[in-house]
């Protein structure tokens, strides 16, 4: 079993910015790709970023350029740095591992982020 806890979520002006960090515990050697989704209210649950376990990164087009997902090995943590932050990014962000045998990954609880305008 792996577990994720969110945390660094908040309320922000537009244009303002926030990181939000993963921690992994548990059965971390089993951790490979990690991401960021997000959840808006009324909207299906989208994926925001990933980080591979060599670090290679993706992002969705509506997030490029202005979030960043950065990976701490040694602290076992996945952070994403969001700046220029508009309106239509807020909702609920989730942290997900995937993992070596198992099929679904894990998900953390969530953390909200709200931005106003």
């Amino acid at each position: 079993q792996v577990q994720l806890v969110e945390s660094g979520g908040g309320l922000v002006q537009s244009g303002g910015s926030l990181r939000l960090s993963c921690a992994a515990g548990g059965v971390i050697f089993s951790i490979t790709t990690m991401e960021w989704y997000r959840q808006a209210p009324g909207k299906q649950r989208e994926l925001v970023a990933v980080i591979t376990g060599s670090g290679s990164t993706g992002y969705a087009d509506s997030v490029k350029g202005r979030f960043t997902i950065s990976r701490d090995f040694a602290k076992n943590t996945v952070d994403l740095q969001m700046d220029s932050l508009e309106p239509e990014d807020t909702g609920v962000y989730y942290c997900h591992a995937d993992a070596r045998n198992a099929p679904f990954g894990f998900w953390g609880q969530g953390t909200q982020v709200t931005v106003s305008s």
